[in-house]
């Protein structure tokens, strides 16, 4: 019988690093298996083997938090704006329970399962409507005995306390995760405030995911954690940021920038970019590290490189990878040996290789959030007219 791993706040509580996974949905669209716009991840029923890979990838490169790939698998956002789909949400979510679990026992690795903001929310549903939306998530999660659960990509921290508030009832450990910046999320509620709001909620582990870079997200947790001691109370932090550089956002995030979703490469962050992320995470104090969209398993390798120190080991990705690109000593040109050495890469300013590119772009800023009627969601399939009047929209701005 294997031995019993130990839980999240087992590891938190010791002082322990854990790594998360890294982007799912845009990893898996870029590989062919999601589809942009809705997001969803029908594809741990549809393609299990792709889901199950990348799994696999994120533990070699150093994750030992499998995430379920249950991002948008509430049922209201599966069937949005004329998505059909040949499984239903119940379906998903135990696929990709099944992924998660059968990839975490090849290592030391915990599942967690994962809700996320809702279009019921965002088209004003109530309180109770959109906590049943969760509560069906959450039956699947606790049938299938997941290590702990995450409330992530919350941009309002009404909702991502709905959240917490169901996924509390299992007594398993919640981590509540928003998708927000330094200005706060999209009502204006402060970092500090959302904290503590969400640990007041029942999280025991709080912090941001997604919509900023890496440096962002560790200074918007940064503020998280002022509020939680100046109120007295106490939380284990995490942060799971983009991999793309992200310093002209607004408060709504990347997707406001005018290359999401398919123009962001340019802004990936490199592997040595990741060192200094990870190290700069870890001197915060945050000890659940990990990564969103844009998250390769060489970005998570990196991370767990950089604070191998602290963790005591590498990853088994790391036989294939020099630290610090000492594999480049072995390179049949010299100019190129010339590079095995920390003090290059950690002093490389990258090109872009497009002159006629602007370093910096223009967000959208069309300021609209929660109660906005353009926010209203639906079922049925967006019509021209529709399309038409946001075409036009977007000439004004």
């Amino acid at each position: 019988m294997a031995p019993t791993k130990k839980g999240i706040l087992e590891r938190l509580n010791a002082g322990e690093i854990v790594i998360g996974d890294g982007g799912f949905v845009f990893a898996l669209e870029k590989r062919g298996y999601v589809k942009a716009g809705p997001w969803t991840p029908e594809a741990a029923a549809e393609y299990p083997e792709a889901v199950r890979q990348l799994h696999r990838e994120f533990l070699r490169a150093g994750a030992n938090i499998m995430q379920t790939f249950t991002f948008y698998a509430s049922d209201d956002k599966l069937e949005n704006r004329g998505n059909k789909l040949s499984y239903t949400g119940a379906q998903i979510n135990e696929a990709a329970c099944n992924l998660a679990r059968e990839v975490a026992n090849e290592g030391d690795a915990l599942v967690a399962g994962g809700v996320s903001q809702t279009p019921s929310y965002l088209s004003c549903k109530s309180g109770t409507e959109v906590k049943a939306i969760f509560k069906k998530q959450l039956d699947v999660f606790t049938k299938k005995n997941v290590d702990f659960l995450i409330a992530e990509y919350f941009e309002h921290v009404e909702e991502a306390v709905w959240a917490v508030e169901v996924l509390k009832e299992t007594g398993k450990p919640v981590a509540a995760s928003l998708c927000i910046g330094p200005e706060g999320d999209m009502h204006g509620v402060s970092p500090g405030e959302c904290a503590v709001r969400l640990i007041k909620a029942g999280a025991q582990i709080v912090g941001v995911n997604c919509h900023f870079d890496p440096l962002t997200c560790v200074k918007t947790v940064k503020m998280m954690k002022e509020g939680v001691e100046k109120a007295g109370l106490k939380a284990h932090y995490m942060v799971q940021p983009l991999a793309f550089h992200t310093p002209d956002c607004n408060c709504q995030g990347f997707i406001d920038l005018p290359e999401f979703p398919f123009g962001l490469e340019p802004r990936i962050l490199t592997r040595w970019d990741m060192h200094k992320y990870a190290r700069e995470a870890y001197n915060a104090g945050i000890r659940f590290i990990g990564g969103c969209c844009g998250f390769e398993p060489y970005h998570i390798r990196a991370v767990a490189e950089e604070l191998a120190p602290e963790r005591g080991f590498l990853p088994a990705a790391s036989e294939k990878h020099g630290l610090w690109g000492a594999g480049l000593e072995m390179h049949t040109k010299p100019w190129v040996r010339a590079r095995a050495r920390r003090d290059y890469w950690e002093s490389l300013k990258p090109a872009s290789g497009r002159p006629l590119c602007a370093s910096l772009s223009s967000p959208d800023s069309w300021g609209v959030t929660r109660g906005d009627a353009e926010l209203m969601q639906q079922k049925e399939a967006t019509s021209m007219d529709q399309l038409k009047s946001l075409f036009d929209r977007s000439k004004t701005h």
